[in-house]
């Protein structure tokens, strides 16, 4: 288990926006659902995606993540001279995600604006079958374009992170580190564990000293408040559950009382648990 893995398992289709679109140029499309992550992909022809200042040319096998809730279009013109050229269509497909829950906040929290990935990852090779899936109306289909772009999402999402030129977290270029890289896996492989800097080195095959300097060098943090942040990422997301406790939540993340629980989780998060699960679930 690692920390990516955990961040994108807590962003899914499922009950997202999704919207198909067969168009004719010239067109200018904007989308303004105000979702803080949208999924744009042409499935056939391009365009380009402007928001703000920046644009970003999108072809045919290639998709753009854009996040936050400001607007952006999506236009035919301009294009390059070998672009898509007078009375080309383009079948433009767009998702719009509702992030619930702390765990995909802190994904959404370290990508840019928009980021656009190629084929690499193989959406060209499904772009027949996602188009005839979002314009046939078939029974179930609703559910199979869930699935389809939860697997859509992902792909881009890690096929960007692999990228030399993408800023990535620290923790994310930590996890190829021979010190760092398995005392991250060990946090994120057992959270409730009741690790201490010896623990975790002992995890690492390193001394205590080795790497608490090499992991606040790399992540940015040293590895205790490390594993309080996520362990609080975990918490809040579980106090939105119907049935959980405070001291039961404590608990599943490695807490044996409520009031230290709450203490920490007050400091990492601005507001108790019990203020905070009132907030989210209104």
């Amino acid at each position: 288990m690692d920390p990516l893995d955990d961040l994108l398992r807590g962003v899914r289709g499922q009950g997202a926006v999704f919207d198909a679109s067969v168009l004719t140029p010239p067109y200018t499309v904007r989308v303004d659902t105000g979702a803080p992550l949208t999924l744009c992909c042409p499935l056939r022809g391009e365009g380009r995606l402007v928001r703000g200042e920046q644009s970003h040319r999108v072809r045919a096998g290639e998709a753009a993540v854009v996040t936050g809730p400001e607007p952006f279009v999506f236009s035919d013109r301009p294009v390059p001279a070998d672009g898509v050229g007078p009375g080309d269509r383009t079948v433009l497909l767009t998702g719009s995600y509702e992030i619930g829950g702390e765990v995909a906040r802190r994904l959404v929290r370290v990508l840019p604006p928009v980021l656009v990935v190629s084929d690499e990852h193989g959406c060209s090779s499904m772009g027949e079958y996602l188009e005839f899936q979002l314009l046939s109306g078939r029974p179930g289909h609703q559910l199979v374009l869930d699935r389809l772009l939860d697997w859509l999402l992902v792909c881009t999402l890690r096929e960007w992170f692999a990228r030399p030129e993408a800023v990535v977290p620290g923790w994310y270029a930590a996890l190829g580190d021979d010190v760092v890289g398995p005392a991250l896996r060990a946090i994120h492989g057992a959270p409730a564990e009741p690790w201490t800097l010896a623990a975790l080195a002992e995890a690492a095959s390193v001394s205590r000293t080795t790497l608490a300097k090499r992991f606040t060098e790399l992540v940015g943090e040293p590895p205790l408040a490390y594993l309080t942040g996520w362990r609080m990422a975990l918490a809040a997301d579980m106090l939105t559950e119907p049935a959980a406790t405070v001291a039961s939540v404590a608990r599943k993340v490695g807490y044996a009382d409520a009031f230290g629980f709450s203490t920490a989780f007050k400091r990492v998060l601005g507001k108790s648990p019990t203020a905070y699960r009132t907030a989210a679930t209104g």
